[in-house]
């Protein structure tokens, strides 16, 4: 048992209240603690990457106590590939906040990012699914607290929106985990994976309510069409690099369907058979259209990147909903490129907003520093429409092909197309309106703004660099995604790895 895998975790546990007790009037010490834990951060990631890229599934026993009695940590492909995104995108969303200075205007909120960074670890690692609720507490918690960093009437009457909206989803959590475990037993998800496959036909009742009660929890996660409508206020409101971490949020309710409803409750089983396609693939098509219609339609330019991180989410639980190797590859291949452009979009905008008065779409005097500007906004919109050559071209083709082998083949195309084109569109749009015509309105009195800082640049122009890469190793890239979809369709190892490794409770004691 290595004990790596609870470092994620731990580590920003320990850093958040020593940034509070040790050095909450010192800044620069704050920074260079958040910093040098995301780059451990990481390298422990890269570690654990490495191990379970060959399919070895990496357990950690709290306590040494077995599962199902105790509580468990996981890393296999895709926990360990999503705890790396996590590290990744962390440094540039911080290596921003300190460039613009945004981590000064509020307070804690070096130690609220460690908090939101340890919730968003725990999810993806924990192998409970009680353990996944309350890490999903963890970051509802820490992400209202960053969401009103700064203050302000609008960004608290968003914060308390967001806040009610999940804490329903937390409530719906709460009756699933109720049911589950009363018809189960256990909440351990190697563990239920098995029991589930006992349940008598004649009472799968329970346990079918409870898999469309967590279906809803994390859609409610993943922004899904009709539910939401928590996303667009919280995220337009929230501080640029907040709503650039808030970039992997969604991504945690796409990780939970991907993970539970692979092992728990795999397209197959009969007692939630026809939940995927019957409804999830539906309104995944629909989130996919509302949203980039949204980018289209949109007033503004926070919006209008709103819109489009549903829309990306759309594009995502599209692939999802197919539950086939090859769309789960795909998936993990869009959910990587569209976190890292939506990152991207939401610190460009935020670069926007500093030199203008408004970011409603009109003409304006031109933005501070608005030739680079205007070449990061082409990019990034490049790649959140899905044009050649950036990755998300690639991952859509993925999308697409992986819908060869549906009944829904001409729909998933058309709305795809469609919404792509549609995209362009509304992003060409927002770009001419923001920095080609402003060039009409340029005067001398109009450049009083300071340009962004070079860190808050770099750390946009490293965003768009991890998306060429993504690009230039697609490749090597979809194969680490097709491997990892195919250890989730055959998940023997995981579950033997979970339930069968000894514990505690499992082992004589030593009187016996």
């Amino acid at each position: 048992m290595t004990h790596w895998i609870i470092a994620p975790v731990i580590l920003p546990a320990i850093l958040a209240p020593f940034i509070v007790l040790a050095a909450r009037y010192h800044l620069n010490i704050q920074r260079v603690f958040s910093v040098v834990g995301i780059l451990a951060q990481i390298a422990i990631a890269i570690g654990l990457l490495w191990v379970a890229s060959d399919g070895t599934v990496i357990l950690y026993q709290l306590g040494d106590w077995a599962a199902p009695f105790g509580i468990v940590l996981v890393g296999d492909r895709l926990s360990t590939m999503m705890v790396l995104l996590t590290a990744v995108l962390s440094l540039f969303v911080l290596m921003y906040a300190i460039g613009s200075g945004w981590d000064d205007r509020g307070r804690h909120f070096h130690a609220l990012f460690q908090f939101q960074i340890m919730g968003i670890m725990g999810a993806f690692l924990t192998g409970d699914l009680f353990n996944l609720f309350v890490f999903f507490e963890v970051l509802l918690i820490a992400s209202y607290g960053l969401m009103i960093h700064a203050g302000g009437n609008e960004r608290l009457r968003a914060g308390v929106q967001y806040v009610l909206f999940n804490l329903l989803g937390s409530t719906l959590f709460l009756f699933a985990l109720g049911a589950i475990y009363a018809e189960a037993g256990t909440l351990n998800m190697a563990d239920l994976a098995r029991r589930v496959t006992e349940i008598d036909a004649s009472e799968t009742v329970g346990i079918r309510v409870a898999a469309v009660l967590l279906l809803l929890v994390f859609a409610i996660k993943a922004a899904l069409v009709p539910l939401h409508f928590w996303l667009p206020s919280s995220y337009a409101e929230a501080p640029g690099p907040v709503a650039a971490l808030f970039a992997i949020m969604t991504k945690v309710g796409a990780y939970a369907i991907i993970r539970v409803y692979t092992i728990v409750f795999p397209p197959d089983l009969e007692v939630t058979s026809g939940l995927h396609d019957v409804w999830l693939q539906p309104a995944a098509l629909i989130s996919l259209a509302l949203g980039m219609i949204g980018v289209l339609a949109a007033k503004k330019l926070d919006r209008l990147v709103t819109f489009a991180v549903i829309g990306s989410m759309g594009m995502v639980l599209v692939a999802i909903s197919m539950f086939t190797p090859a769309s789960i590859g795909a998936a993990l291949y869009y959910i990587i490129h569209s976190t890292l452009a939506g990152a991207a979009l939401f610190l460009i905008v935020d670069m926007v907003k500093d030199s203008r008065t408004s970011l409603v779409l009109r003409a304006m005097p031109p933005v501070a520093g608005a030739s680079l500007t205007a070449a990061l906004f082409f990019a990034a919109a490049i790649a959140m429409a899905g044009l050649p050559p950036l990755s998300g071209f690639i991952g859509k083709l993925l999308i697409l092909d992986a819908a060869y082998d549906t009944d829904r083949l001409a729909l998933i195309w058309t709305v795809i197309l469609a919404s792509s084109l549609i995209a362009i569109v509304g992003f060409g749009r927002a770009g001419s309106t923001v920095f080609w015509k402003a060039k009409a309105y340029a005067t001398q009195e109009d450049q009083t703004a300071q340009p962004p800082n070079a860190m808050a640049y770099a750390a946009v122009m490293g965003l768009l660099a991890m998306s060429i890469a993504l690009t230039a190793f697609g490749g090597f890239v979809h194969d680490f995604t097709l491997a990892t979809a195919d250890q989730l369709f055959n998940p023997e190892a995981y579950i033997s790895t979970v339930v069968d490794t000894p514990g505690k409770l499992s082992t004589p004691s030593e009187g016996s």
